[in-house]
């Protein structure tokens, strides 16, 4: 794996005080959306579908870093939207970095060469960079010609500058083994810290439906992807950014349960309920979200929309807490690579699931209604002048 040893260090010791402190459930990342808005339009994407009056809104600085405080998670995740549309995203790394938590900036590098002179190497910094495929499958995926090669471009210029630089692709139903490992062998090839890797998030807003993967195609792609690494003698191992029993879990070897308190998300509307990829409804701080959502509602085998989740957001979490009960298990996953024949672990019944819900759209019209009002204050101010 290529989570570098410090914090691997640190996130380890953090997750055994809190089984030492008995505490139930923990944040593990704390996802921090400060803003909706992207200069991208990408099909597979939810975030974006919103009323221009939301997506001008943006966390401040001071809300981003009381978020981090408040949630406590050793390691941050900067998402959106492009952060990098974000004015004061700078401050928002540093503010984050002299908490000494672990921050990652997810980007699609459109703006990476532009505003790369406002950071500065850290050990506990990372930028993380959308690429989805080789060229043709990257474009296709975000919906516009050029950006795969103005990516790479980024990439390299960050790299060669001292950042420490991982890239983030996601996978959906059509993905061709052999393509994508080539692409890995590509990526290795760039020079990159790691790869993080997820199955195509199910977003309900997301305008095309059809191409997110179910649980048993996302094992069958890992495990045909995963299948190639060990039949290319002579190359590099890729370098994953990810718990080895996480990739083990995508490639059906485990039979997890969602942990959506692991990684809990912040956006404008508060503390996203119960998970990043599902927003219903929102808590008004951290101990609200974490004391009074139903958990049990949840997840694969709980709710209908949880169904076919194979997505890090949940999964990660728990794998890294099992790496902590079972190191002998994580280390022969490190040490062998995800098992890519035999037998896949008993999946999770959907005989007791409930039914979806749909409730995304309610904490719209309250933002807009708030936004509104707010515009006409200072004129009835004025007026009762």
């Amino acid at each position: 794996m290529s989570i570098p040893l410090h914090q691997a260090f640190r996130v380890g010791a953090y997750v055994v005080k809190q089984h030492l402190i008995g505490r139930k459930r923990y944040p593990l990342v704390l996802m921090l959306e400060p803003l909706f808005r992207c200069n991208l339009a990408c099909a597979g994407c939810g975030k974006i579908d919103y009323p221009p009056e939301i997506l001008n809104q943006r966390l401040s600085v001071a809300e981003c870093l009381e978020a981090v405080d408040e949630c406590g998670a050793p390691v941050v995740v900067i998402a959106g939207g492009e952060p990098l549309l974000h004015k004061e995203i700078d401050q928002v790394v540093q503010g984050i970095i002299a908490r000494k938590k672990f921050v990652i900036v997810c980007t699609n590098a459109l703006l990476l060469e532009k505003k790369m002179d406002l950071f500065k190497p850290n050990k506990f910094f990372s930028w993380s960079v959308h690429l989805d495929g080789d060229k043709a499958d990257h474009d296709k995926s975000v919906c516009q010609d050029g950006v795969y090669d103005r990516a790479v471009s980024a990439i390299a210029k960050a790299k060669a500058a001292g950042f420490r630089t991982i890239i983030n692709a996601t996978l959906f139903d059509g993905a061709d083994p052999d393509r994508y490992a080539a692409f890995f062998d590509s990526v290795m090839d760039m020079g990159v810290d790691g790869i993080s890797v997820s199955p195509g998030y199910a977003y309900e807003r997301a305008p095309d439906q059809e191409h997110f993967l179910s649980r048993k195609r996302t094992k069958e792609l890992f495990r045909g992807i995963f299948s190639r690494e060990k039949k290319r003698p002579g190359k590099r191992r890729w370098e994953f950014n990810q718990s080895g029993l996480f990739l083990d879990f995508l490639a059906g070897n485990q039979t997890y349960h969602c942990t959506p308190w692991g990684n809990p998300t912040r956006t404008y509307f508060g503390w996203q309920r119960p998970c990043y990829l599902l927003g219903e409804g929102y808590a008004k701080t951290f101990k609200e979200l974490m004391e009074d959502t139903d958990w049990d509602k949840y997840g694969t085998g709980n709710y209908e929309k949880c169904a076919n989740c194979m997505v890090h957001s949940g999964y990660e979490a728990t794998a890294v807490m099992d790496s902590v009960k079972h190191p002998l298990k994580a280390a022969m996953v490190a040490l062998n690579g995800p098992r890519t024949e035999g037998p896949m672990a008993p999946d999770i019944p959907l005989d007791r699931q409930r039914p979806a819900e749909y409730v995304y759209s309610s904490h719209v019209q309250k933002a807009l209604a708030d936004i509104r009002s707010r515009k006409t204050q200072p004129e009835q101010e004025s007026i009762d002048a």
